[in-house]
């Protein structure tokens, strides 16, 4: 008999915690979506939006730089180092 309580005992602990938890989590939701609607945070996305895209041809420059400097410093046949590896 002590065992069906236990396990009664957790059972309504697992409903009452299921029942909190999703409560908690349409709380978290409903204030997500309110803030993510909110004039303030929309305006602030789209000024991100547009900064990112002016700089992004800006940034393949640079990347394209930096990658073709560091493709130009490696050497036919593996570089400095190819005797160390194996094969």
């Amino acid at each position: 008999m002590g065992k069906l309580k236990i396990l009664l005992l957790i059972g309504v602990g697992y409903v009452l915690g299921a029942k909190a938890g999703r409560a908690r989590y349409e709380q978290i939701k409903n204030r997500a979506q309110q803030f993510a609607s909110n004039p303030k945070v929309q305006n602030a996305a789209g000024k991100a939006q547009e900064t990112v895209r002016q700089q992004a041809p800006v940034v393949v420059d640079k990347v394209s730089t930096v990658a073709g400097a560091a493709a130009a410093k490696v050497k036919p046949g593996g570089g400095e180092h190819s005797a160390d590896l194996p094969g």
